[in-house]
């Protein structure tokens, strides 16, 4: 369930995209759209749309439970991509490329539809806690970087401070030390820069609801960032851009130790989106032809649905029938 929260009201708001933004501003400027151009100041990430040293990909699973809570270095990715799991919970996908915090978790397990999610990114190294012993084939022959506690034990570290299995924490340069090979960050299709002139709501908050799990998006001004809350407890995380992508979630082939069979989230196809940013939220839709290929997201006049500068949130949420 997708539903537009709190007081809605008009209200201004007035970002200095050009100076964020040079290089990949907005405009009708084709380059200018392209994320990862290289301007007058350095590199520009097609993940962000900001400054960046550029890097290698690492993707990072982890759990999103409320004994999970806090995360660590959540607030430092640069995309975060939410998506449904067993029993209606949510689990998270933390996506760094360039600057890496020392540490990230707690880390769980992967799921098959991540192998889907994470092609778009060519090779990426991914850390997570391990898989079902019937996907350990599928992890194997996916074109990325499998770096499990097994694979890289030298990344990992356990937390003495909390109990298990909400304590194991990864350093992603570490990682990427057993990754050398790992993609360097490319486009996957996200535009940067003005947002659109017109076709926008005035949003406080947004609000996004899994079976068992919730998302509260709410706008800062000041800090020109919407503020993440999970289940009603604020996160101290803020995301320049939330999109609030709707796909089909299906039931997989694999189950849980109980019985519950774990969801899918087909991240390949089209649909309808709605971004967040700058205090409104605007229609768009979505499209991803292929696996290999990045995720398109247009306007309802089929422009570029251009997002702002800073990081990303993606929420994964399942269609309405």
């Amino acid at each position: 369930m997708i539903e537009v929260a709190g007081s809605i009201r008009a209200f201004a708001v007035t970002l200095a995209l050009g100076a964020l933004v040079a290089g990949c501003g907005g405009g009708d400027d084709d380059g200018a759209e392209q994320g990862g151009d290289r301007t007058e100041r350095g590199q520009v990430s097609p993940f962000t749309g900001e400054e960046s040293e550029g890097g290698p990909v690492v993707a990072v699973k982890i759990d999103n439970s409320p004994d999970a809570r806090p995360h660590t270095g959540l607030d430092q990715a640069d995309i975060v991509y939410v998506e449904q799991v067993e029993a209606g919970l949510s689990r998270l996908i933390a996506v760094y490329s360039g600057h890496l915090p020392d540490r990230v978790g707690p880390v769980r397990s992967a799921r098959e539809s991540d192998l889907e999610l994470l092609r778009q990114f060519g090779e990426p190294a991914l850390a997570y806690s391990g898989v079902q012993t019937k996907l350990k084939p599928l992890i194997a022959d996916a074109p990325l970087f499998a770096e499990s506690p097994d694979a890289a034990p030298d990344a990992y570290q356990r937390d003495d401070a909390r109990e298990a299995p909400y304590n194991l924490y990864v350093d992603p340069g570490k990682i990427l030390d057993a990754a050398p090979d790992a993609s360097e960050a490319s486009d996957i299709g996200f535009r940067f820069g003005d947002a659109p002139a017109g076709g926008g709501e005035p949003t406080e908050a947004y609000d996004v609801d899994f079976p068992s799990a919730g998302f509260s998006f709410t706008w800062s001004a000041g800090e020109k960032r919407w503020q993440v809350a999970m289940d009603g407890t604020g996160t101290g995380v803020g995301a320049a851009t939330v999109v609030v992508q709707e796909v089909t979630v299906r039931q997989s082939e694999f189950h849980d130790f109980l019985g519950s069979f774990t969801p899918y989230t087909e991240t390949v196809g089209s649909g309808d989106a709605t971004v967040l940013r700058d205090g409104q939220a605007f229609p768009a839709e979505w499209e991803r032809t292929a696996e290999d290929e990045g995720t398109t997201y247009t306007t309802p006049d089929g422009d570029p649905m251009r997002f702002a500068p800073g990081p990303v949130w993606v929420v994964l949420a399942e269609k309405s029938d």
